[in-house]
């Protein structure tokens, strides 16, 4: 694998869901090599619990698990978040699991099992969708960088420190109000936070924004 392509794997997350404790390991210690953070999940339930409460750049499932199928489970998901990207394993060739995958625009429907050559592969085609989808317009004349973490407005730039850039890729991917339970959960993981330290570090990143980007909703959270 090119050096190129483990840094550039190196910035995102991935959750691998699979219900075979011995194919989830193999698979998983494979990912953790790549990724920066793999998450797993041993049903289709399981996974889709992790996904909202974490920041998922790919999500890598089973088609065949209990609670939710990997199909159900990229249903789910699609209602909510169109953009990330999706790779399904089955050792199914039937035409009609085929079908209904690809209408959940999937990077890959993978047959069973994963070579180091087919995962290749679909990583490389996950690099490649990911590569226009870095530079994110704020506003007239702002742009946002989320593999640099840096947004820049004319001649300016500013770097964000990892709270505000995380705060900031939720809210793109997600385009709906984020609670204050969700900030502390993404942002401030187990630490303990006060909504002053939340509000104060708000106040701080909106000076590195257009105007008027995040919006306060009262009493339950922010967005967009």
């Amino acid at each position: 694998m090119k050096q190129i392509m483990l840094e550039k794997l190196a910035n995102y997350t991935v959750l691998y869901a699979e219900d075979n404790d011995g194919v989830r390991k193999n698979v998983a210690e494979m990912l953790e090599l790549l990724f920066k953070k793999v998450i797993l999940a041993k049903d289709g339930q399981e996974a889709y619990e992790l996904f909202c409460t974490n920041e998922i750049d790919l999500l890598i499932t089973d088609i065949k698990m209990p609670r939710l199928s990997g199909l159900e489970l990229a249903k789910k998901i699609r209602k909510e978040n169109k953009k990330i990207e999706i790779v399904i394993l089955s050792a199914h060739t039937e035409v009609d699991f085929m079908l209904e995958a690809v209408e959940l625009n999937l990077i890959r429907y993978l047959i069973k099992p994963i070579t180091e050559a087919k995962l290749i592969d679909v990583l490389q085609k996950f690099l490649d969708s990911q590569a226009n989808e870095n530079c994110h317009k704020l506003a007239d004349g702002w742009m946002y960088d989320s593999l640099e973490k840096i947004i820049i407005h004319d001649d300016n730039m500013y770097e964000l420190t990892k709270k505000e850039a995380k705060f900031l890729d939720v809210l793109l991917k997600r385009k709906s109000v984020l609670s204050y339970e969700e900030i502390e959960s993404v942002l401030w993981g187990d630490e303990y936070m006060s909504l002053n330290a939340m509000r104060l570090m708000i106040k701080n990143f909106r000076k590195k924004l257009p105007e008027g980007l995040i919006k306060n909703i009262q009493g339950f959270g922010y967005k967009l």
